[in-house]
Formats: C-alpha cells, structure tokens, sequence
C-alpha cells in the first residue's frame, strides 16, 4: 500500500517538474506579423522549424534559410498546410560558407523590400572545419550569422523598428574565448574529444552572447534592436552528429527532461515579439526572462576584439 502511495507521489512530482520547470514559461504577445518579413536561419528542424510556424501563422513572410534544400522543402511544405500561409519560401544558406553567405544576402536584397526580423537559430554540435578554413563550429555558430546579421542591417535600419534575435545556449557559461587559438588555427579550439568537441560549442556560444552584447552598442541611435538568449535544454536534432548508441540511451532521458521543440521556441518568440524590450537590447534571456550574466559573457574588450576578429575573418575588414 504504502509502496504504490510512493510511487503515486513520485510520478506526481515528475508531472509537475515536467510541466512547470520542464515546459517553462510561454511567449506572450499576441502581435500580428503581416507585412513583415522574417529569416530564420536553421528552419527546417527543431526550434527553428517552431518558430517559423509560429510567425507564419501571425501573418510574417517568412523565409526559411537552411542547407538543405530536400530538409527545407519538406519543413515548407508542413509550415504552409499547418499555418495556412503561402507567405513561407525557402532560400538556400551554408552558414559553413562565406560564400553561400554573401550569396544568400545578395539575393535577399535584390528580390525582398524588407526585412523586420532576423532569427539567427541555427547551430551545430560536430568537429570538423570548413571550405574556408575555419573550425565547423566557430563558422556555423558563429562567423556565418556574423557575416550575414552585418550584411542586412542597413535593410533592417531602413525597416525598422527591427530585431535581430542570437539563438545562444546556457552552455555559453562553460566557454572562454582564446584569440592565439583563433589566430593560429581559426578556431576555437583543438582536440576531437568529446570534452574539446563540448569545449569549442561552449566557446561559440560564448561568441553569439558577446556578439550580441557588443551589437547592442553598435546599434545605439538606430531603431534596430538585438537579444540572445538559452532557449533551454531542447529535445532536437542538434545533437544528430553524435553517437547513435548515446542517443538511443539517452532518448528517456530526453523525453521526459528535456523541452519539447513547441516549448524550446518559446524564448525566441518572446525576443522576438515581446513588446517593451527595446530598453533591454543586449541582453541575454532564458525561460522569457532577461538573466544577469558572468563578468566574462560581457567583457567590453574582449566583445570588441571578438568582432574585430570575425570583421576578418568573415572578410568584412577587408
């Protein structure tokens, strides 16, 4: 008798754990998006595939800019039958390319008037290093949406208000940034492990967090405003480079303590959407709530030699 109570009482914990801490807190706003046009980049899975639902069922052009055309056409497919829109198209984008980068811009500017929000959600979690030279994750995490945030701004400025939204993670906490490493390998750090492999994604995170810090001043005195943000810990495919045998051992654990992609959205959305925010531009939210960060995630010189470093290595600078 007593053992069933126990049980009862434990699984009526892990309910409510599930459902309060797990699932979070859920974007509020209830803004309509028509006649605005939004990117987001990684759309064709996940929290990206979510989020571009949910502007496209508020009325946005959305475009959803991804590497894979057969992934993408599939997700453009869901998202028009699901959100009732013919506003969703799809354009082709290697954030582990400069030049698919450039491309992507350049065909942008050339065939779409505005742009009101930019999503940069894609990420990896995998070692290798890319046509360019540079490490996998520091191009995709971070130099690619560097490059192409720079390289539509002025359309942003032109259409404003506008947001740009880093998708980063809480991971960012564990990283440092080493500028002899970036300068001798192009990389944020060396080592196939799986401890270097954690290290150098929690270095890229870092990036996107002090990227965005140090845009925020850049962008003082225009109507283009920008947020990062830990969208939790999220049941997705970014990890789908990693050991099938780890995933298929760690798919209870998964499911029941990690955010559905519908929830792991839900952050995104808010920097978004969120009326008000603008005072707050900077800054890093979680759970739809702005958070304080280490001394290291906002580092005036650091920020700064971190953007003048990505200005080169993007070929902004040059």
């Amino acid at each position: 008798m007593y053992t069933y109570l126990l049980v009862g009482l434990v699984v009526g914990i892990a309910y409510i754990y599930h459902s309060v801490v797990v699932k979070g807190k859920r974007c509020k706003s209830k803004a309509k998006l028509h006649g605005k046009t939004v990117i987001v980049t990684g759309s064709n899975t996940g929290i990206g595939k979510m989020t571009a639902l949910d502007l496209a069922r508020r009325g946005a052009r959305v475009i959803l800019a991804c590497r894979s055309k057969r992934r993408a056409e599939a997700a453009l497919a869901d998202i028009k039958r699901e959100s009732g829109s013919n506003e969703v198209v799809f354009m082709q984008l290697d954030l582990g390319s400069l030049k698919s980068v450039r491309s992507f811009a350049e065909t942008f500017l050339k065939t779409e008037p505005r742009l009101d929000l930019l999503i940069n959600n894609a990420g990896i979690y995998m070692a290798g290093t890319t046509e360019d030279g540079l490490g996998m994750m520091f191009s995709v995490n971070h130099i690619g949406p560097f490059l192409l945030t720079n390289l539509l701004l002025d359309r942003m400025k032109e259409c404003g208000p506008s947001r740009v939204v880093n998708v980063s993670s809480i991971g960012h906490n564990f990283g440092t940034i080493d500028f002899n490493c970036l300068s001798t390998h192009k990389e944020l750090g060396v080592g196939n492990s799986a401890t270097d492999v954690f290290n150098i994604y929690a270095n890229s995170k870092l990036c996107n967090v002090l990227f965005t810090y140090e845009l925020a001043k850049r962008l003082q005195g225009t109507n283009v405003t920008c947020y990062t943000l830990h969208p939790g810990a999220i049941n997705s495919e970014l990890f789908r480079n990693v050991s099938k045998v780890f995933m298929i051992l760690m798919k209870p654990f998964l499911m029941f303590f990690f955010k559905d992609t519908v929830a792991g959205s839900q952050t995104t959305l808010h920097c978004a959407l969120q009326e008000g925010l603008e005072p707050l531009s900077g800054c890093y939210f979680s759970n739809c709530t702005v958070r304080n960060l280490y001394a290291k995630a906002r580092d005036n010189a650091v920020a700064k030699k971190l953007w003048e470093v990505s200005e080169s290595l993007s070929g902004l600078s040059s």
